[in-house]
């Protein structure tokens, strides 16, 4: 009896204070919100899935051949995304997710194909790091990167 009544405690401690994952459908749902807004120029549904935190970087090998990481403020990637976005016709696509997580901390890697006016233009991958705040999951830094001209494009 006493052995049912702490695996009877021990399961509810466990399910009481467990945290659910992140699962791949609502990371997707997540990362589709951010990129659809921010391709519409909303930074209001930008701004829904974002920790108000957020950081974001890029990565890319520059016409010397040398490793190039570059900081971009929330602030400037919404301001581009209401204003100068607007004014070229891109699409990027998304060609995968891929979700860990590990209680509040989850990854979402996505890889992705850049056209621009309806031409390839680049590849990479988008890395969204996210935290499960008292709210919802939030996006807390993207680090994306970006490769011209090895990407297997015809």
């Amino acid at each position: 009896m006493k052995f049912i009544l702490l695996f009877f405690s021990v399961f509810i401690g466990t399910v009481c204070f467990s945290q659910e994952s992140l699962s791949t459908a609502n990371g997707k749902i997540i990362i589709d919100i951010f990129m659809n807004g921010y391709k519409a120029g909303d930074t209001l549904k930008m701004k829904s899935v974002m920790h108000p935190n957020m950081t974001m970087n890029r990565v890319y090998v520059d016409t010397e051949q040398k490793n190039v990481l570059i900081y971009i403020r929330a602030s400037d990637l919404l301001n581009y995304a209401a204003t100068k976005g607007k004014e070229v016709v891109w699409d990027e696509k998304l060609t995968d997710y891929i979700v860990s997580s590990d209680g509040n901390l989850a990854h979402v890697w996505a890889p992705y194909e850049y056209y621009k006016d309806g031409k390839f233009s680049h590849c990479g991958a988008n890395s969204f790091t996210l935290i499960y705040t008292d709210e919802s999951w939030k996006i807390l830094n993207i680090i994306d990167s970006v490769r011209i001209g090895s990407c297997h494009k015809e």
